[in-house]
């Protein structure tokens, strides 16, 4: 089997695949991990946290721990974040070599009879042939017209995660999961942040109560949010120090930096794929079947080549559906409504299912119930109390809950106390079913069990 494309969709099959004896070979024309590992997930969440620890500083006179007003070296913070960048790529490779995949170095493209031609890279000009072939190579960040990426002044993911320095401003293009984490990193270590969202609201796709909580949370920290403009282009400023953004109807914005995140888009450019029966859509997916099979035979694509989610745990779930799929084990299809999906700004977003709105437009009658992150012990302990959890359940005739149908988190540490909430939805559990579990005290996630047994018309706090 050959694998193009070395990020989570493709190692993930990569490593799955041999080590059920599969012979692997995958082809790289960078850095093993992809974008999550290298200008994705893992440097942004170490940039987030990088501002976390300054909060906590700057804040420690709460808790009586006295110290004095706290800077940033940017450089140690970038140093730190290519260190972990580094022991994880080392880590991922040292797994390939242990099960015996060959990594050939350059770009993959695919020709008729699952031919894959490798060029341009150190293992020089090949010809591999495989029973198997599973496209992997991922996506690169859009850019809009007016705002191409210059070196100067504008910037995508990719580049903000190596900048030098911090701007004293930045304008963010785009409210979504990626720009509200660079717009809270920046602004709670120091940046005049403004973000510039064509939506009606930022973080599309979340319920509107949780969106809400992030809003507020915003705005209390000085960070902009300007919802429902769109962006006409920008001027670089003659001394070079700052450019001013057009948007809306004729307003301007001064900032020094200005952040594309308006998303990404399949990375399908140097897959040839002439004489396959490998498609495209109009977007420049990958067209594929439930399980991951393209048009042609004998050739799957996972990951952000393909119009899912484009998250890096989709990626993994995947590339191991994929190999399942080449076994001939017919695999279950995922379920992709049931994603778990997590945004890092702060306060944390973590949710899976239904929002309240697409359950009513799905048809179904529902009743909710939301519990403040306030009125929790280990939230008050930690000093990190906006926020909430949101259960949304069909209704039942006497009024409770009965099949869970979406759980959404806003608060601290959510995208680590999804994992219950996700298997409620994923497993069809009913609000009785999930109430009866103990939930351990004081946590933070005894606030979901909370929520569940208030829709059972009974409650103990609220």
């Amino acid at each position: 089997m050959i694998v193009i494309g070395g990020g989570p969709g493709g190692y993930a099959a990569a490593l799955y695949g041999a080590g059920i004896g599969l012979d692997v070979g995958l082809v790289e024309k960078g850095p093993i991990g992809g974008t999550c590992l290298h200008v994705g997930c893992i440097p942004a969440k170490e940039l987030l946290e990088t501002a976390h620890v300054f909060r906590t500083v700057r804040d420690a006179s709460e808790f009586g721990v006295n110290s004095s007003e706290p800077t940033v070296d940017w450089a140690v913070t970038m140093t730190r974040k290519q260190a972990i960048i580094d022991q994880l790529t080392a880590g991922v490779t040292g797994l390939l070599k242990g099960r015996k995949v060959t990594v050939y170095d350059g770009a993959g493209s695919l020709g008729p009879a699952r031919e894959v031609r490798v060029t341009g890279g150190e293992s020089g000009e090949l010809s591999l042939s495989g029973r198997a072939v599973i496209l992997a190579t991922g996506s690169l960040p859009r850019t809009i017209p007016g705002f191409e990426v210059d070196g100067s002044f504008v910037m995508t993911s990719d580049e903000v995660l190596s900048i030098e320095s911090l701007p004293a401003s930045a304008a963010v293009i785009g409210g979504g999961a990626i720009g509200c984490e660079f717009a809270s990193m920046m602004g709670d270590l120091g940046v005049e942040v403004t973000i510039l969202e064509a939506m009606p609201q930022i973080l599309a796709g979340c319920d509107t109560d949780a969106t809400k909580v992030v809003e507020r949370s915003f705005k209390k920290r000085g960070i902009t949010v300007r919802t429902g403009v769109m962006v006409q282009g920008h001027t670089p400023d003659p001394s070079g120090s700052h450019t001013t953004v057009s948007f809306g109807e004729g307003e301007t914005l001064d900032v020094e930096k200005v952040v594309v995140s308006v998303g990404r888009r399949p990375f399908a450019d140097l897959l040839g794929l002439e004489g396959t029966g490998v498609a495209l859509d109009e977007r420049g997916f990958v067209v594929v079947d439930e399980r991951c099979r393209t048009g042609e035979p004998g050739v799957w694509a996972v990951g952000d080549l393909v119009n899912t989610p484009q998250l890096a745990h989709v990626a993994f779930a995947e590339g191991m559906l994929a190999i399942r799929d080449v076994l001939g084990e017919s695999p279950a299809p995922l379920d992709h409504h049931g994603t778990p999906w997590c945004i890092y700004c702060h306060p944390e977003v973590a949710f899976a299912g239904y929002t309240e709105d697409a359950a009513k437009e799905a048809g179904f009658d529902v009743v909710t119930s939301s519990h403040r992150f306030i009125g929790n012990g280990r939230a008050k302990i930690v000093g990190d109390t906006d926020g909430i959890v949101k259960v949304i359940a069909e209704k039942r005739p006497d009024g409770t809950g009965g099949r869970i149908l979406g759980v959404h988190m806003v608060g601290p540490w959510v995208t680590e106390q999804l994992g219950q909430g996700y298997l409620a939805v994923n497993w069809e559990a009913t609000v009785d079913e999930v109430a009866a579990f103990i939930q351990p005290h004081p946590t933070m996630s005894e606030l979901f069990g909370e929520t569940v047994l208030s829709l059972t018309g009974r409650s103990l706090h609220g």
